[in-house]
Parts: structure tokens; C-alpha cells; sequence
């Protein structure tokens, strides 16, 4: 046997490592017991959509990736980081901001990164690198995606239109309804694709990572997992289209038009990936390297590192803990009394019982208290809804994509268009919402949209969570209201005349009755 100089390798001390990573479970556990209702509705979430059911094999996959690469890892020195302390409590304010406002995606980014976190703050910035992946993978946990759903559903709108006019098939558009000689289609959540982009792009980045070494192949690889199911689902949506128009509605108009989706999809993402495989890269993921010699201040840094790492892990500890008892604190500004709310009689506007038209509520869940009424002065009719919360939670809030003026499963009213119309309030103009809408019956309704909290008012979604978790940071509670007040005039001209009179009269009322529901709590 002859010794080579410099081939043998010097493995990070067992000992360390034996240490290091129970204090790391300590402190991940630490983490979920203090932040546990962020992990469960994040679990929950998984439970209940189909889009995000992927969540649940994240976790093992990420196990899976560090075992691994666990002789790579047996090569290098854990030890603790400071440093990485000032992100940590960044990242717990923006937990605390979001929780207060109600914010679920980026309360559970702010829980998922501060896992992520504890790994470079516990075993340092060289195994850190060497995670890299697998930690930056353990971030599809979070159900995020939804925010896409209406772009997506616009695109896919304009290409089947397109598409269609091309292959010689007359369309009428109306919003997100087709209108074309066999028959009526519109574009739902479900035509969105958002689930076949976020399964192609978790799937294709675990590929990249696995069959890739270079970054640029890795990186391009993940470019095409987003592109290609985008431009899949817009042939999908017009192939389903083209394929009841041809069939008279035979086919592809009840369950096998999802069984056809899917089975379409499987096949563009079977051609994507065998087409990818060809240049993968087989190489082992990590090239060993030589580890420097044990001197004697490695042996100190082993000696000290005990102290060190408990004592950065006590920091983490106490850091993690800070922002969930200011989030209790804040919870007692909260009022738990039954929410009650009236508005006095307008002046120059009579209760009205007619709607003249089909009838429209606007979908707002679980508000604490309600007002829907119509008013009318002379040949004006208007409606007036106020959606008021309190003690709002992550199921009970007063801004969330379950509120909406309608569905797009909605059988009565379809959204024509969405736009910005400048309202005088309190002597000052504020942008809301305006929404145009057609009924089945052709009947046209225009509304108005803002939100109102802590007397703040505001049609920006960012805004008004901003203000529910600066109201309750500083003790004022959350009482909130959206406010709604439609017309159905036969133009939309009218129809904003006599919004913009109503709401010139009403508006004090509407603002006292408020003022008087979050002082009676």
C-alpha cells in the first residue's frame, strides 16, 4: 500500500455535527410550536386545493435531497452565524405585519424563510451553500399562485378568441364569455392553468436541479417549465372550444372536458421532459475536494463551538419569540362584541323595495354585520352594501380573493370591465373600483368599490391590509368595512351620475354609522 500525499479527506468532527444538528431540531421545532397556526392553515390549505395538494410531498423531498448529499456534507465544519441574526428579525416583522393584516402568503413565506434561516444561523454560511437547493425548494410549501388567476384567464381569453377567429369560427366576446354559433363558453378559474404552472414549475425545477450541473442549462430548463404550460393550457382552452363546436356539444363539455385537460397537459409535460433529458449532465452532483488538515485552531474552534452555537441558538430563540407575543399583545385591541351597524335616513333618498333587474349581491364572506338596501331619488335607483368585519381572521377578512362582486361561475352577471373612476369624498377625490357587468338577460349594472378602516379610505388591496395591521399594531382594533354602491341605469354614464350623487348625499351617514360600530365595541 502506498500513501498518495493530500488523498485523504478530513470529515467535519462527528461530535459537531452531533451537536449542531440537535440544536438545529430544537430550534425548528421551536419555530413551528410559536408559529404553529401559520403551518396549520398553510396544511390546511394543501388539504383543500386541488392546485396546492403538491405541499405535502415538499417536506420528504427535501429530506430526501439533503440524505442525499450526505457524504458532501460529512466534509465541512458546521458552525454558527451571527450574522444572519438582523435577517432573521426582518423576517419575523414582515410575520408580524402580515399576520396582523391578515396576509397569508406572506405570513407563511416569513414562516418558511425563517426555517430557511436557521440553517446558516446555526451551522453556518459553507453548509448553507451546500443546502442551497433543498432549502431554496422547501419554499413551494407555500400556497402561492392565486394572484395569477386573473391574468392568466385574460391570456387564455385572448388567445381561444384568436385562435378561433382564425379557424374561421365567429366569436363574440363579452368579458370572459364566448359567444359562438354552437353554444356559450366561459373561462374560469379552472381555464386559468395556474395548476399546471405550478406543478410544471416544481416538478421541472426538482428536474433541472437533478439531470442538470450547469447553471445556465438548470436555469433555462426552469424557464421552459413556466412557459410551457402557459402556452399548453391556451391550447387546451381552444381545443376544447373547436372540439364541442365540431361535435355540436357532444364532447368535451362535461367531466371529460376535465379528463381531456389533464390527460393533454400529462402529454406536453411527458414530451418536455424526455425532450429535456437529452442533455442532461450525469455527473455527480458535488466534485470532493480536499479538506484542509485539523491544525490547532480548528481543534479551539471545536472546543468553543458548544458555547458559540448555544449561545446563537438562545439569541435565535428569543428573537423568533418576540413576534408572536407582540401579535398576542395586539389581539386583546381586538373586540370580540357582536358587531351592529345602521345607517340613519339620507337626506333626498327614499327606501326603495324594486331592483329592477336580475338580482345582484355581491359575495363577501362572513362579514360581522351587513347592509344591502336600494334607495332611489326621482328616476334613480341605487344599491348600497356594506360588508363590516371585526376580529378578523385568515378565513374571515375583509380583503381576500373569496370577496368579489361576482364569480366567474356565476350564473346571472359576467364582468364586462374593470377600471379606475375618481370619487369626491371628504373634499378630496379617492380612486375606486368601478366594475361594469352584464346579466344572462342583457341587463347592464355599474359599481363602485373602496374599503374603509380606521377611518382610512382606500380601493388598494396593499393599502388596506397595510392599515388593518397598523390599526391593530397600535391598539385601534380592526373594525373595516367595503363599501359597494351600484346602479343599474341603461348607460354607463347614467349609471355613474347617479353613483356620484348618491354617494355625495350618503356618504356622512354611511360614515357615522361606521364611526358609531367601532366605538360601540
Amino acid at each position: 500500500m502506498v500513501s498518495l500525499p493530500g488523498a485523504s479527506l478530513t470529515t467535519g468532527a462527528p461530535g459537531a455535527w452531533r451537536v449542531s444538528l440537535l440544536v438545529l431540531a430544537i430550534s425548528l421545532a421551536w419555530i413551528c410550536a410559536w408559529y404553529g397556526s401559520t403551518a396549520a392553515i398553510m396544511v390546511s390549505t394543501w388539504a383543500n386545493s386541488e392546485t396546492f395538494a403538491h405541499g405535502f410531498v415538499v417536506v420528504p423531498i427535501v429530506l430526501w435531497l439533503v440524505w442525499r448529499i450526505r457524504d458532501h456534507l460529512a466534509l465541512l465544519q458546521p458552525s454558527p452565524d451571527w450574522r444572519v441574526l438582523p435577517v432573521l428579525a426582518i423576517v419575523g416583522f414582515a410575520w408580524l405585519a402580515a399576520k396582523l393584516g391578515a396576509v397569508n402568503v406572506v405570513a407563511q413565506v416569513a414562516f418558511v424563510a425563517m426555517l430557511v434561516l436557521t440553517v446558516p444561523t446555526l451551522l453556518g454560511v459553507t453548509v448553507t451553500r451546500a443546502l442551497l437547493f433543498p432549502l431554496g425548494f422547501l419554499f413551494f410549501c407555500v400556497p402561492i399562485g392565486e394572484f395569477l388567476l386573473p391574468t392568466l384567464m385574460e391570456h387564455t381569453a385572448n388567445f381561444t378568441v384568436s385562435a378561433l377567429r382564425v379557424s374561421g369560427v365567429p366569436v363574440y366576446r363579452e368579458g370572459l364569455q364566448l359567444v359562438i354559433p354552437t353554444g356559450r363558453w366561459s373561462v374560469v378559474e379552472a381555464c386559468s392553468g395556474v395548476r399546471y404552472l405550478i406543478a410544471s414549475l416544481m416538478v421541472g425545477t426538482l428536474f433541472a436541479y437533478l439531470n442538470y450541473r450547469s447553471a445556465w442549462r438548470r436555469w433555462a430548463f426552469v424557464g421552459v417549465s413556466i412557459v410551457v404550460p402557459i402556452i399548453a393550457n391556451w391550447v387546451r382552452a381552444y381545443m376544447i372550444v373547436m372540439l364541442g363546436h365540431l361535435t355540436n356539444n357532444r364532447l368535451a363539455v362535461g367531466v371529460d372536458h376535465i379528463i381531456y385537460g389533464w390527460l393533454f397537459f400529462g402529454v406536453v409535460m411527458v414530451l418536455m421532459f424526455w425532450i429535456g433529458a437529452k442533455w442532461r449532465e450525469d455527473s455527480s452532483p458535488f466534485v470532493a475536494s480536499r479538506a484542509p488538515a485539523v491544525g490547532a485552531s480548528s481543534v479551539h474552534e471545536r472546543v468553543s463551538q458548544p458555547f458559540g452555537l448555544w449561545t446563537t441558538a438562545a439569541a435565535l430563540m428569543a428573537m423568533t419569540l418576540v413576534w408572536p407575543i407582540a401579535d398576542l399583545r395586539a389581539e386583546r385591541s381586538i373586540s370580540t362584541q357582536p358587531a351592529r351597524i345602521a345607517i340613519a335616513p339620507i337626506n333626498g333618498w327614499t327606501a326603495a323595495t324594486g331592483t329592477g333587474g336580475p338580482a345582484f349581491e355581491p359575495r363577501f364572506v362572513s362579514p360581522s354585520a351587513t347592509i344591502h338596501q336600494q334607495f332611489e331619488q326621482g328616476s334613480s335607483n341605487v344599491g348600497l352594501l356594506v360588508a363590516f368585519y371585526r376580529d378578523q381572521r385568515f378565513d374571515r377578512k375583509l380583503v381576500g380573493s373569496d370577496n368579489k362582486l361576482v364569480t366567474s361561475l356565476d350564473s346571472v352577471w359576467n364582468v364586462l370591465r374593470v377600471s379606475r373612476l375618481d370619487v369626491p369624498i371628504e373634499g378630496r377625490d379617492h380612486p375606486v373600483t368601478l366594475t361594469e357587468l352584464q346579466s344572462r338577460d342583457g341587463s347592464r349594472l355599474v359599481a363602485v368599490q373602496w374599503y374603509w378602516i380606521d377611518g382610512i379610505i382606500t380601493s388598494n388591496d396593499a393599502i388596506a391590509k397595510a392599515a388593518t395591521a397598523w390599526s391593530r399594531l397600535i391598539g385601534h382594533g380592526d373594525d373595516s368595512a367595503a363599501i359597494v354602491v351600484y346602479s343599474r341605469a341603461p348607460t354607463s354614464v347614467t349609471a355613474q351620475t347617479e353613483i356620484l350623487a348618491f354617494i355625495h348625499d350618503a356618504w356622512p351617514f354611511v360614515e357615522a354609522a361606521l364611526d358609531k360600530s367601532r366605538a360601540d365595541r
